[in-house]
């Protein structure tokens, strides 16, 4: 594990390559990442596994490569990963221009589009620093979500003392709704899976990039839930995803469905009123 300074012994042991400087990024949450000046001049940015649960790097790692394979939209490539750290290309930040949230909505269809086997994937992941399990694999969207994503999230969200009991017999009785209120069936879409606007990274040419990904096959609306809860897209984003990949009628009252999740997850990381949120949603549609 790496802490401080060490981040470049990691960085030149992943690489072979020696470490010229580190500079410290700020705005993460869940471990160290800087920017690596490298001998042979090349920039990289690098994350440490410091503090983290073995495994999560290579998950990000590999979630990242799977989101890369259908060339859809923007994804860093990863260059090594180790125990220690992961290093990815450096993506320089710019601004957003006048059709970076077109480019968003067309990218984000497409990788939707490339879909996934089934919904959940081949092993266990992480959203944050909590564990999402995406195993065993489903073909069933309203099982797979209850079961995997809701019910243990809101168990956790109990135990801390962010969630009521009676909250938890709501969630229950989603379990036995949730065909009726998902809408139309979908095949598995291909998820960033912890798509909120912090996770979308724009270069000096306005290109959206995506970022720390939670990657899994599951339903699109998901993602788009995600996108619209914390720091909403733009009206040409949905257009743009609208006319690359049409959504089901009724898909933005199901935003709020959706949204049950994440606000579940900062309850359980961050306690404060995300509980009463996830309340709220459940009171709505159960």
């Amino acid at each position: 594990m790496l802490v401080g300074s060490n981040l470049g012994a990691g960085v030149t042991d992943a690489l072979g390559v020696s470490v010229v400087s580190v500079e410290p990024l700020g705005g993460g949450c869940i471990s160290e990442a800087s920017k690596v000046t490298l001998a042979d001049g090349r920039t990289v940015f690098a994350k440490s596994s410091a503090g983290l649960t073995v495994g999560m790097l290579s998950v990000e790692a590999e979630g990242l490569g799977w989101l890369a394979k259908p060339a859809a939209i923007e994804v860093p490539d990863v260059l090594a990963v180790t125990d220690a750290v992961l290093v990815l290309e450096w993506v320089e930040p710019g601004n957003r221009t006048a059709d970076t949230d077109e480019r968003l909505g067309r990218g984000l269809a497409a990788l939707h589009q490339a879909g996934a086997d089934h919904f959940g994937w081949h092993r266990d992941g992480f959203i944050g620093r909590l564990a999402q399990r995406n195993t065993p694999a489903s073909d069933d969207w309203p099982s797979f979500w209850v079961t995997r994503r809701i019910e243990p999230l809101a168990r956790v969200a109990h135990e801390r003392g962010s969630l009521e009991v009676e909250v938890l017999r709501l969630v229950e009785r989603l379990g036995g709704r949730l065909p009726e209120l998902a809408g139309p069936s979908e095949a598995p879409a291909r998820l960033h899976g912890d798509l909120w606007s912090g996770n979308v990274h724009i270069d000096r040419s306005g290109e959206p990039w995506l970022i720390d990904p939670a990657a899994y096959g599951g339903h699109r609306e998901v993602d788009l839930a995600m996108l619209h809860l914390f720091g909403a897209p733009s009206p040409a984003c949905t257009a743009a995803y609208d006319e690359v990949f049409p959504l089901a009628a009724g898909w933005r009252e199901r935003l709020r469905l959706w949204q049950l999740e994440p606000l579940l997850a900062h309850a359980v990381m961050f306690g404060g009123s995300y509980g009463g949120s996830a309340r709220a949603i459940l009171e709505r549609f159960v």
